[in-house]
């Protein structure tokens, strides 16, 4: 009788360790995120392709964009579900300042993925290869390659082939590196688009903790949203309003500053100091002498255009063939420049410091700002004038922190939008235009 129940027991152990155990037998492995398999970069992202079509759609009919039924949501959707790709889920993206970048994209349907690349195949020179028993297709000549997994496609660019395709095969759950995880938890720009985030060591160097980056677009512009956290305080604040140039419609280029700097004469840690710090010494620019005589409002016009009469010393020849050296005067046009800053009692100093430096030297009646045309300087108590023209341009008091500036016949906007101790909110803005010409000619 006790063998029996002991045997009993016995089967009744084995039967309740069999259904504990189970599940740790035949469970799989979780499988890891997009985000756990993603190589780090200087600069790392996430893009949802349906919605920034969304978001472009309107933009693209307005401007009468040829190929613009070819991004809408609708044909992206199904051309997406065609070739076994996820576009209503997020992709993610890096890039490093050497060219260097690889996105990865979510997969519904693995089986899909080779019948999109035959049909790719049609219409560029893609070879098949193994790389570490993995099947990559390359585009040598530009150094491209495309791999995928079952949950995965990998697009990549670069000569780290190898090293970027193993982390994204062999990473597992949990992996996600400390640059991606910090990314993950950013709340700033959480719900948009289009999600640029910095890594880069220059920024990291210069005290900017974070830098971030998304975009907005209408039928007119598209229009860059700029996030930067510092971390130590910044040394400046907006003033309510300072001298500024007038904006006019043939203003090509336009800088207006307006800034308490008097805490940043003090605050060498601050990411504004490091700055400066940086631009001046290409040119051995008297950083201190200017900022103990700066008083923290800069206003830079270019446009238009103004006739100048230069020297100009020829070599000459007589009728017997003597070389003599003759003094001419030559009309020649020059962009329409001006600067103002506003200034203290140590004008003077500064002044004698560039002086020295040859960063402004005297010629004639004028002066001259390193390249900059014959410039005339005028000094006031609480301002100097830097400028081309007979006269001095038109001042105005104004509040703006920003401008435009005039590249390949384009004006693109920028402004500060605020800021606080430790964080700066700008934006940049890009016409529509401009944007459509780049696209057409890379058609």
């Amino acid at each position: 009788m006790v063998r029996k129940v002991t045997f009993i027991l016995f089967l009744l152990s084995l039967l309740i360790a069999f259904f504990y155990f189970r599940p740790l037998l035949t469970s799989k492995k979780p499988q890891p995120s997009l985000m756990d398999r993603m190589p780090d970069g200087d600069f790392i992202g996430r893009l949802n392709v349906l919605n920034i079509a969304k978001e472009s759609n309107a933009m693209l009919f307005f401007n009468k964009i040829p190929f613009r039924d070819l991004i809408t949501p609708e044909f992206l959707l199904a051309q997406g579900k065609s070739y076994g790709l996820d576009f209503q889920r997020p992709s993610y993206f890096f890039s490093n300042v050497n060219g260097e970048w690889g996105a990865l994209i979510h997969v519904a349907d693995s089986s899909k993925i080779y019948s999109g690349i035959v049909r790719l195949k049609k219409r560029i020179d893609l070879q098949d290869t193994i790389v570490g028993q993995q099947k990559v297709f390359s585009f040598k000549k530009k150094s491209s390659y495309i791999t995928y997994g079952k949950n995965w496609i990998f697009l990549y660019k670069g000569k780290k082939l190898l090293k970027r395709m193993y982390h994204v095969m062999y990473s597992e759950k949990g992996d996600m590196t400390s640059v991606w995880k910090k990314f993950s938890t950013e709340k700033q720009f959480r719900f948009e688009k289009l999600v640029l985030y910095s890594n880069y060591k220059e920024l990291i160097n210069k005290g900017i903790t974070t830098a971030m980056f998304a975009h907005d677009t209408d039928s007119n512009s598209l229009k860059l949203k700029v996030y930067f956290r510092s971390k130590v305080p910044l040394a400046v604040v907006p003033k309510k309003e300072g001298i500024a140039f007038k904006n006019y419609y043939y203003t090509g280029r336009l800088m207006n500053i307006h800034m308490n700097i008097n805490n940043l004469r003090k605050s060498k840690n601050d990411p504004f100091y490091k700055v400066m710090t940086g631009l001046s010494k290409r040119v051995s620019f008297p950083l201190n002498s200017f900022l103990n005589a700066w008083e923290g409002d800069i206003s830079y016009h270019q446009g238009g255009s103004i006739t100048v009469r230069e020297k100009v010393i020829e070599s000459v020849l007589d009728e017997n063939f003597n070389v003599s050296q003759v003094e001419t005067l030559k009309e020649k046009k020059v962009p329409g420049f001006a600067l103002l800053f506003s200034i203290n009692n140590n004008i003077h100093d500064l002044l004698y410091q560039l002086f020295a430096k040859g960063i402004l030297r005297k010629e004639g009646e004028h002066l001259r700002f390193l390249f900059s045309p014959a410039i005339k300087l005028k000094l006031t108590p609480n301002v100097a004038y830097f400028y081309s023209s007979d006269n001095v341009p038109m001042t105005e008091m104004s509040s703006y922190n920003g401008g435009v500036w005039m590249h390949n016949y384009t004006k693109y906007g920028f402004q500060l939008d605020s800021m606080n101790r430790h964080e700066v909110f700008g934006s940049v803005n890009v016409p529509v235009q401009r944007i459509i010409r780049y696209v057409k000619g890379s058609f």
